[in-house]
């Protein structure tokens, strides 16, 4: 039975430069019980197909033509009250960003019942018992509804809007990118939780992500969008094992896994298409290797191939073999790596025993005398002087253990050579950014510190910063955020060169070669456009382009592809190793993506609650980890083969607190393997060693291949 239809919807933006076509002609059907995906670049048309089912487009957004039926009813011609009335009791919607769909003033256990109170006639009592039920069900504590948005992590809070989406029992639930820039085992608790319950609910999903591994382990049929159009669909295992599109084929091997043996990762050259006028010819052409005279001129259409329930738009479907080979070679699609990575032994970056820690506001408790109290304190009587004094050696080790402090950085040590990247992974809150700002002296360290090219932090730190500066740069995760959006891009690329000094002279050629050198070429087209004006990638790639242009030595990179789609992370991970292997430059990349930093990374580094705890080469990460943490990350990598199977790993216990951790290991609390020595001792990074791979731990994975995760996945909570 269909329980959703969606027949040639045409979507179009009015806007003060005229209107933007955003959806041309999109179809496809959901049946019950299925699980369905829209796949594809920013501004496929995705959103704006799910905006338009809902009946939330904007008010400058109209629906052209088309039908959408869901169970039978016109969705389109609902009047407001109706589709209240559908909305949350028969069709639910997880927002991509949980932060903007919760009421802050507002507990979010209230929040659940009021969207239950609002569609049933039930008491608090009977909406409250619903509410607890849903935590449990969504793996959130039942003792927390009273607690407001912001004292919940991100996962936490994504969890809590999926209990708000199902709290009705909906037929149908649309998920809008509901685990982008999560860490990976958040994500895999995310869909594992949409899954289990949908098992339970027998609803149907509708996933928009542009995420291949998710689709391949959660949809049973998708369709590939681009520039309003459907590109291909059909069942998931035919379009993602046998692609007959080239825009899918560019998609699929932009994708990382982690047993990919390629150097570089495919990359779709250019931009999605601006859509203010109509395509009159495959709006793909432009960026297609493999396009023909046909293809400039004529528009095709959906064509559902003879052999199996598979529909694709394009003039060269009788080509697909052909081109399936082509498109696995990277160099079909440009944009090829040059050079090969480095071997030098030059070390640019030495850290020694890195720590920042911060200050915290004391509690009550914190701010009691230590050790004796002074005569001059009132309100504490004789007895209970006598009682701190007697006790004082007690509580200095206790509340003084460093409880005033988060240990965001705790003794790190690792070094950087020339041509060099290396990567550090881990989960959101284990210090990976704050080790990035204090080795760029953003941060000042607590204790150890640092040598850059030979001289010290301390160094500097005075009267040397700028000297610092110009050799090394950092590139912030959003560039929204680290782009003056009132400059243009000569002007954001220029600004270094101004502050460092360059020769005046020099100044113009230097910005354009700088440009072409991270592919943003003719420069000239992009001199005087402002951050708004452009894609999420070249806007990236400015950020790159201003830290490259004083020509540093060195770059740390802070998550910057991680909000970033599949083709557009390939880019900007293909240019960074591009740029190690030519320039030299060495490259620390941070990021909690791991099968991202396999593909581009010369080692790695594992870490959790501010401290290491496994470094080794990519490749003995990969294949032979040794640390349970480290094969929770890795079996936490969902499968871009939708034939393959994967265990679902769940970490029992929650991190480590970083304020005044004591003795045993960090990890302890969520380690399947954890003994009382864990409990009680904390290991050093080189417990375990075995040349240049190193591991905190005092029980080490035996298995030397990639048998481990397997072994590990027995261990655990599995889903």
């Amino acid at each position: 039975m269909t329980l959703l239809e969606v027949e040639d919807l045409v979507v179009r933006y009015e806007t003060g430069d005229g209107p933007l076509h955003s959806v041309n002609g999109v179809s496809f059907s959901i049946g019950g019980g299925v699980n369905y995906a829209l796949s594809g670049e920013s501004a496929s048309g995705k959103s704006t197909t799910v905006k338009a089912i809902l009946g939330l487009l904007p008010d400058h957004g109209v629906v052209e033509s088309g039908h959408v039926r869901f169970d039978g009813r016109d969705l389109l011609s609902l009047t407001p009250s109706e589709r209240q009335d559908l909305l949350w009791e028969e069709i639910a919607f997880i927002p991509q960003t949980a932060i903007d769909a919760l009421d802050p003033v507002m507990s979010v256990g209230a929040q659940i019942r009021q969207a239950i109170q609002t569609h049933r006639d039930v008491s608090e009592r009977t909406a409250d018992r619903r509410t607890h039920e849903l935590f449990e069900t969504v793996g959130l504590n039942p003792a927390r509804v009273g607690d407001y948005p912001h004292q919940f992590s991100g996962g936490m809070r994504q969890r809590v809007v999926i209990a708000m989406a199902l709290a009705l029992d909906p037929k149908l639930i649309i998920a809008d990118e509901p685990t982008t820039g999560l860490d990976v085992i958040v994500q895999d608790k995310i869909i594992d939780n949409i899954l289990q319950i949908q098992k339970e609910t027998d609803s149907s999903l509708l996933l928009i992500t542009h995420d291949v591994s998710v689709i391949a382990e959660t949809c049973d049929e998708m369709s590939v969008l681009y520039g309003g159009k459907v590109m291909e669909q059909g069942c998931t295992d035919n379009v993602l094992l046998n692609p007959t599109h080239p825009y899918t084929m560019g998609l699929k091997n932009a994708f990382p896994s982690l047993d990919d043996n390629r150097d570089t990762l495919a990359s779709v050259p250019g931009k999605p298409p601006t859509l203010d006028t109509k395509p009159t010819g495959c709006v793909f052409e432009p960026r297609c290797p493999f396009a023909s005279e046909e293809c400039t001129t004529t528009e095709p259409d959906v064509e559902t191939l003879p052999y199996r329930n598979h529909g694709v738009s394009c003039h060269n479907a009788d080509q697909a073999a052909r081109m399936r080979q082509d498109a696995e070679d990277t160099t079909t699609w440009g944009g090829l790596t040059e050079g090969s990575r480095s071997d030098s032994d030059e070390i640019l970056l030495e850290v020694d025993g890195l720590c920042k820690w911060y200050e915290r506001s004391e509690s009550l408790l914190g701010k009691l005398p230590i050790g004796g109290v002074s005569p001059t304190v009132t309100g504490v009587s004789n007895g209970l002087r006598r009682w701190y004094e007697k006790r004082g050696e007690i509580f200095s080790k206790v509340l003084k253990n460093d409880r005033s402090h988060v240990r965001a950085v705790d003794s790190v040590s690792f070094s950087v050579s020339r041509g060099e990247i290396y990567g550090v992974v881990g989960e959101s809150g284990c210090g990976k950014s704050t080790l990035g700002q204090t080795l760029a002296l953003l941060e000042a360290p607590t204790s150890g510190g640092f040598t850059f090219d030979g001289d010290s932090h301390e160094f500097f730190q005075g009267d040397n910063l700028q000297e610092f500066r110009k050799n090394l740069q950092i590139i912030f995760q959003n560039p929204y955020d680290s782009l003056n959006p009132r400059m243009t891009v000569e002007q954001l690329v220029r600004e270094p060169l101004t502050i460092h000094n360059h020769r005046l002279e020099d100044r113009d050629e230097t910005v354009h070669k700088t440009l072409e050198k991270v592919g943003m070429a003719p420069a000239d087209q992009y001199l005087d456009m402002y951050p708004n004006e452009l894609s999420g990638g070249q806007r990236q790639r400015v950020s790159i382009a201003r830290a490259l242009v004083i020509d540093p030595d060195f770059l740390i990179c802070d998550e910057p592809a991680s909000m970033l789609d599949v083709s557009l992370q390939a880019e900007v991970l293909n240019l960074l190793r591009g740029l190690a292997n030519t320039e030299g430059i060495g490259v620390l990349y941070i990021s909690h993506d791991l099968a991202s930093l396999t593909q581009v990374a010369d080692r790695l580094a594992i870490m959790y609650r501010g401290r290491f705890v496994e470094r080794g080469s990519t490749e003995q990460i990969v294949s032979n980890a040794k640390h349970p943490y480290t094969e929770a990350l890795l079996a936490a990598v969902p499968e871009t083969d939708p034939r393959g199977s994967r265990t679902r790993v769940t970490l029992e216990g929650k991190p480590a607190n970083p304020v005044g951790i004591t003795g045993g290991c960090r990890f302890a609390s969520r380690c399947p393997k954890a003994t009382d020595r864990c409990l009680s001792e904390s290991p050093e990074l080189d417990t375990w060693t075995e040349g240049d791979h190193n591991a905190a731990c005092f029980h080490p994975a035996e298995s030397s291949d990639s048998d481990n995760i397997a072994q590990f996945d027995n261990l655990v909570e599995t889903g």
